[in-house]
């Protein structure tokens, strides 16, 4: 063979070695991380992840969970060795000590809300080690006590000193402990407190939906309480379950102890030739050693989870919680101090510990007292200038609080007595007034179509003690005055009540009435007379304001939301007609008037199709309001329909007809109405006197006119009776069924 043919490996390297040694060099010139990688040893393209990627991996925390839980699982099915199985011993026992330590620190049982998830994975990871330990037992426990790990080797030393017996003995009262104890009680707390939790969800979110309508909080408030609610019975709810958990564990480990002692002695004597007694001693030492290792930290956990249950409804880490209450009572630690004192004078009794404890007792009683003395004093001082931390208050409040603020009005407003606040927080918890106004603000939603502004209640110490305001646009709509612990009885017929009490007047009605104290209510309902409590009486007088005043409620916005929520099909149409046509505006104060006379606006689509068609001929409100109503005729008469399912009516005679049509003067838009005064005194004592008639015989009839002269008749009728429906011809539906009660 050819020499030349053979490679050079001597000193003379080729021209191609050289090349190799040149890209080396300029390689070795790179950054720090290519160095960085190349010294761990990455392998591009072999599939491999480097050291880096796997550091990374770990690192997130998700992925590490998946491997933990994973690993745990592996340990149920696969071998592990000896030295292995010390380490995962020492994270059990570390990790129950960690539980345990942050059920101590935290300072709500909702900082701690992974619990449940905790206690699973802890749990599961005992019995994993307990199936470890329990092959390792069995397999190898014939070769001497370390068979299964020099930390169960320690604790059958140590603990039970070598003596299976008092091993036995320790761990059964483990078992008990855990198990009857601790277990049964932090389950049962769980229970009760999932089981009311959840009986209380309506109330509580009631609660916050009340303090929402009336102003006491913000949307983004009235979210984060509703989100702690849900977390709270979600939490409640999952520890009533994982208490089942430790139960579960504590009943397996018993068994498990079981299995092993029986077990190893059946494989030591029958399989490796050992003697009945070694075998018994052996590898009940292994097994009861193997109970206390995993027991401990179980007995651990179960003291971390009865903590965090039995902490609900305390705040603050637990030492302050239970010292701060301990401590409270002075009087308490001397008692005890005495007793202790007592105790160690005792024939018998050791004399040094009780009488240390005691000593130690009453000094924490004397430090308590000077305590408790020193926070009543402050206490004192604080309420005798109140007075002036007001007026600090408002002028700190006045100097930060912008100009601008001031500009700021409510739309609507309670202001009551300081002797009124047991309606918004009484002494049972229950907000009475707040709740009525949210079904309040409900009802009339309903009933007229559009959700009236949130009502701000406020104490104002300048008004008397049991009475109220009620504003609208900071104005003063109504005012009265109730009593809360009272309730107020009226005579259906109108006249004065018989029953002793406080006389005095309806705000709403003007009715004659009497407040009496809750030991007449029976006698009152049995009289037939009508009974009402305070906070139903405001609310009644606020939703007579709130229908008095509807049009002025209605703003630009919430009409613009109105439009905004229709249908798409109803869409198309504002389309059509806005801002071609009519204004947002112009539809606000078609809808104002129609609101006016207490027409419901709900539906919106019918009252813009007829917008739309008197857009054809005019565009006066008022003209095109009257089109609409008679678009809503079925609505209208359905309105003030009796309950007997027939429409009462008082009919405007011809000559008042007549008298109208020839007092108005303009033509199209510009009418007006120029009547005699004399003339008008005249119809309204008609009007009055026929409406009057018809309800002392038990009717509410409407007025019936014609259509061009039922915008007068009605700014007239509404100057003295503005509950009085008028109503055109054209807006009587053709199925509804009259009855005329009379006639003007």
């Amino acid at each position: 063979m050819d020499a030349s043919a053979l490679p050079h490996v001597g000193p003379s390297a080729p021209p191609v070695a050289a090349k190799t040694s040149g890209r080396r060099k300029r390689r070795a010139q790179g950054t720090a991380a290519e160095m960085t990688d190349t010294t761990v040893g990455q392998s591009t393209g072999s599939g491999i992840p480097s050291l880096n990627e796997m550091i990374a991996i770990l690192r997130r925390g998700d992925l590490a969970l998946a491997i933990g839980v994973l690993t745990i699982l592996v340990v149920l099915i696969l071998p592990l060795p000896a030295i292995i199985l010390d380490l995962f011993l020492a994270i059990s026992i570390t990790l129950s000590i960690l539980i345990l330590m942050t059920s101590l620190f935290i300072q709500a049982p909702l900082e701690f809300s992974s619990f449940p998830t905790v206690l699973l994975i802890s749990t599961m990871l005992r019995l994993s080690l307990n199936m470890a330990s329990t092959r390792l037992i069995l397999s190898h426990g014939h070769e001497g006590t370390a068979a299964a790990g020099h930390v169960i080797e320690a604790f059958g030393g140590f603990v039970m000193g070598g003596n299976f017996v008092i091993g036995i003995i320790v761990f059964t009262i483990l078992i008990i402990v855990n198990f009857v104890v601790i277990t049964k009680g932090s389950g049962r707390i769980a229970e009760v407190a999932a089981r009311f939790q959840l009986d209380s969800m309506p109330g509580k979110q009631m609660a916050i939906d009340a303090d929402l309508s009336a102003g006491l909080i913000d949307e983004a408030t009235a979210k984060a309480r509703r989100k702690e609610l849900e977390d709270e019975s979600g939490f409640f709810g999952a520890m009533d379950g994982a208490s089942k958990f430790v139960r579960g564990d504590a009943i397996a480990g018993l068994l498990i102890v079981f299995i092993n002692v029986i077990g190893g002695i059946i494989i030591g004597v029958a399989q490796q030739g050992l003697s009945f007694s070694e075998a018994g001693h052996t590898y009940t030492l292994l097994t009861v050693g193997d109970g206390l290792v995993t027991q401990i930290p179980a007995l651990i956990v179960s003291t971390a989870a009865g903590l965090l249950v039995s902490k609900a409804g305390i705040s603050g880490s637990a030492d302050k919680a239970m010292m701060g209450q301990l401590s409270g009572y002075p009087q308490a630690l001397g008692m005890a101090a005495a007793v202790m004192l007592v105790l160690a004078v005792l024939p018998g009794i050791p004399t040094l510990p009780f009488l240390a404890l005691g000593s130690g007792s009453a000094y924490l009683a004397l430090k308590a007292r000077n305590r408790k003395r020193e926070v009543t004093a402050e206490a004192a001082q604080a309420a005798a200038a109140p007075e002036a931390a007001a007026a600090a208050a408002a002028a700190a409040s006045a100097a930060e609080e912008p100009i601008a603020a001031a500009l700021k009005i409510d739309d609507l407003k309670i202001e009551l007595g300081y002797a009124l606040l047991p309606l918004v927080n009484g002494p049972d918890g229950q907000d009475r007034l707040t709740e009525q106004i949210k079904a309040l603000r409900r009802s009339l939603a309903i009933e007229m179509g559009f959700v009236m502004p949130a009502v701000r209640i406020l104490d104002n110490v300048q008004l008397e003690a049991n009475t109220y305001v009620i504003k609208i646009k900071e104005v003063d709509a109504g005012t009265g005055r109730i009593w809360p612990n009272q309730f107020m009885v009226m005579d259906p017929a109108g006249e004065q009540v018989t029953v002793p009490g406080i006389h005095t007047t309806e705000p709403t009605f003007g009715l004659p009435a009497t407040w009496v104290d809750a030991n007449f209510k029976e006698e009152a309902s049995l009289k037939g007379y009508t009974v009402v409590d305070a906070a139903t009486v405001l609310s009644t007088h606020l939703t007579e304001l709130l229908k008095a005043n509807m049009s002025d409620l209605l703003s630009y916005g919430e009409t613009q939301k109105l439009l905004k929520d229709l249908p798409k099909e109803q869409g198309e149409l504002v389309k059509d007609i806005v801002p071609g046509q009519i204004t947002v505006s112009g539809i606000q104060r078609v809808l104002q008037l129609l609101l006016a006379e207490r027409v419901s606006i709900r539906d919106l689509s019918t009252i813009l199709e007829g917008i739309a068609e008197a857009l054809a001929f005019s565009r006066n409100p008022s003209t095109i309001v009257e089109h609409v109503r008679a678009r809503l005729a079925r609505q209208i008469c359905a309105q003030n329909t009796s309950y007997n399912g027939y429409l009462p009516l008082i009919a405007l005679s011809a000559k008042w007809e007549q008298a109208f049509a020839e007092s108005i003067i303009g033509q199209g838009e510009d009418r007006t109405l120029a009547m005699a005064p004399s003339k008008l005194s005249e119809f309204m004592t008609a009007v009055r006197d026929k409406f009057e008639q018809a309800a002392r015989e038990g009717e509410a009839p409407v007025l019936v006119t014609s259509a061009s002269i039922r915008p007068f008749v009605r700014s007239l009728v509404e100057r003295f009776r503005a509950q009085t429906t008028v109503m055109s011809q054209a807006e009587i539906h053709p199925r509804a069924r009259l009855k005329t009660v009379g006639s003007v």
